[in-house]
């Protein structure tokens, strides 16, 4: 779109000239000329008396007027402080009436008043050139010149919306493509839209007449007790905020509350198989995953959660009377590469079942502790190998045991939360390449990106010579595809750390990137990052900011060729053996 010159279409909105608003107009109409979208936006006088709730209401005659004066051109509206990174083919070509997203930014399985007031997400929606669409917005501009209620725009669009909406058609854009609003993946449409939010709505709740949803919200209890909680910890200092969170972690309250918070999941026979994979049972997982074929057509989140059993299953099932539990972050579904590392590698080392043992459940069972930043569930019952922190925030578990840690940055925090001291280091995955050994001949000339999966939102645009590889993935049958996929590249460009680390364990080029507007997405302050590198006796790298829009010319420089050296992997490996050795005793 970028270098494309749109004819049918005009993007409008108006700002007044505050700072705020006057900033992001400027913002949002260099935006929209990089993009070579035609634009309308006006700043508008707001007059003595005028509060927020009062101009919003402006925008029902501003819009009514665009669209008379543009009677060819399907007219987008666009909260001023929000971007848009591109007008898709399936938006700026739509032939319904009204096309915008879902009020909330809600999913199909909840579309329209279940728990709403309004139906539309007034922020971005499109208006067509058909009558039905222009009739809609001529009946909220008439309404709103002689209604004498206090309300927003929201109002007026909303009661001609429900006044004509039986004689439109309408198309509701996925939440997937609002940033932060969905859940990002490769397979979907692109995300194009930014919100951005004065904070003036929370201000004026309340305060403007609204239409009543349909329905009251379902009383969910988990739900409610998380909603409390976070409001809790907002009001307590820093301090006593961290110490209550390492307490609501050790007693498992954590993982009761968040359990089925990151994967969307209602389905019972889902849950049965998520049960019969972590406890070994085939029997139960085969029974169940048959029964589910004949009956249902899963969700795609329900999909994810099966393979995530499946992969499961290949560990805790496996022809062994010995078993032994370990730790690793399981979500989102169907798996972060870099966390279900933790299983692939231990398994190689091991010929016992491996059991799943939540991180955010309570146990005095003796587990192990092995990859990722997960310092902070470290137990007193852990026997630790290669776990590193993101941030000094949270004290570690001074009674574990502790065989290594990924760096010298977590054991100072081990030291200062009074625990032992430990001079072994070395994150785990240092070991790929010993455990899977992989000869680079000749690479197919182009670049691999490889995006941190917090990261799938943003913006990216691949030059000719890139492809792109997903890390959402768990099965190791596919770790093993994706690390020889990896290897077959000339070089990588990432954003998550462990597939930094697989590069620099085979010695496969990579650059460690963050994207611009995206750099506050992977959790904690970039101690992980050094920590690994002073571990592993490497080169130490920080994520360099890049235009999502990428570019050789900006990549190349940060491109470097790094491999661990033999005693390291060494060290590491001999680490993992004495792990296994101490949680089997």
């Amino acid at each position: 779109m970028a270098n494309q010159v749109v004819t049918n279409a005009i993007v409008c909105s108006f700002y007044t000239g505050d700072d705020y608003y006057k900033g992001h107009a400027a913002r949002l109409k260099a935006n929209l000329e990089s993009l070579g979208i035609p634009y309308e936006l006006r700043e508008i006088e707001k007059k003595p008396g005028d509060d927020w709730a009062d101009i919003c209401r402006k925008k029902v005659g501003f819009i009514a007027e665009v669209c008379a004066t543009n009677p060819d051109k399907k007219v987008f509206w666009i909260d001023v402080d929000c971007e848009i990174y591109s007008l898709p083919d399936f938006i700026l070509n739509s032939t319904a009436d009204i096309i915008g997203f879902q009020r909330g930014f809600s999913i199909p399985a909840s579309i329209g008043y279940e728990h709403r007031s309004r139906f539309w997400e007034p922020c971005f929606w499109g208006i067509n050139t058909t009558p039905q669409a222009r009739r809609m917005v001529a009946a909220a501009a008439e309404f709103e010149k002689v209604a004498t209620v206090k309300a927003t725009d929201d109002f007026f669009f909303e009661a001609a919306w429900r006044s004509v909406s039986t004689n439109m058609t309408f198309q509701i854009i996925p939440s997937n493509c609002a940033v932060d609003k969905g859940t990002g993946t490769l397979e979907g449409h692109e995300a194009f839209f930014r919100f951005g939010s004065s904070g003036q709505v929370d201000n004026f709740k309340n305060k403007v007449q609204q239409h009543k949803g349909n329905k009251k919200r379902k009383f969910v209890l988990k739900r409610e007790m998380l909603e409390f909680a976070k409001r809790i910890e907002e009001k307590l200092p820093e301090d006593l905020s961290v110490k209550t969170r390492s307490l609501v972690d050790a007693s498992g309250i954590t993982g009761y509350l968040t359990g089925k918070k990151h994967n969307d999941l209602s389905s019972k026979a889902v849950a049965e198989l998520l049960s019969a994979g972590r406890s070994g049972d085939s029997v139960k997982f085969n029974n169940t995953f048959a029964e589910l074929q004949r009956t249902a057509l899963p969700t795609r989140n329900e999909n994810a959660a099966i393979t995530a059993a499946s992969t499961f299953l290949s560990y805790s099932s496996k022809p062994s009377t010995s078993k032994i539990r370990l730790s690793w972050w399981e979500n989102p579904y169907p798996g972060n590469f870099g966390d279900w590392l933790t299983p692939f590698i231990i398994n190689h080392y091991t010929s016992s079942k491996i059991i799943f043992q939540n991180l955010t459940s309570r146990t005095s069972k003796k587990h192990l502790v092995s990859l990722g930043s997960v310092g902070r569930f470290i137990k007193s019952s852990s026997v630790v190998v290669g776990t590193g922190v993101s941030s000094f925030k949270h004290a570690l578990n001074s009674k574990a045991d502790y065989v290594s840690v990924r760096g010298p940055h977590t054991a100072e925090l081990l030291l200062q939360s009074g625990g032992p001291k430990v001079e072994n280091f070395g994150d785990p995955a240092i070991v790929l390449s010993k455990i899977l050994p992989i000869t680079r001949g000749a690479t197919n000339g182009r670049i691999a990106l490889v995006r941190h999966y917090t990261h799938l939102q943003a913006p990216v645009i691949l030059p000719n010579n890139f492809d792109e590889l997903s890390v959402q993935l768990s099965h190791p049958d596919d770790i093993v595809a994706f690390i020889k996929k990896l290897n077959e590249y000339e070089s990588v460009v990432t954003s998550a750390m462990h597939v930094l680390i697989t590069c620099q364990s085979y010695g496969i080029p990579c650059a460690l990137v963050v994207f611009k507007g995206f750099e506050e997405y992977v959790h904690g302050d970039g101690i992980k990052y050094l920590d690994y590198a002073l571990g592993a006796g490497v080169k130490a790298l920080s994520p360099t900011p890049i235009n999502p829009k990428l570019d050789w010319s900006e990549i190349e420089p940060i491109t470097e060729n790094i491999k661990v050296s033999d005693e390291k992997i060494a060290q590491v490996e001999a680490a993992i053996k004495e792990g296994l050795r101490r949680v089997s005793l």
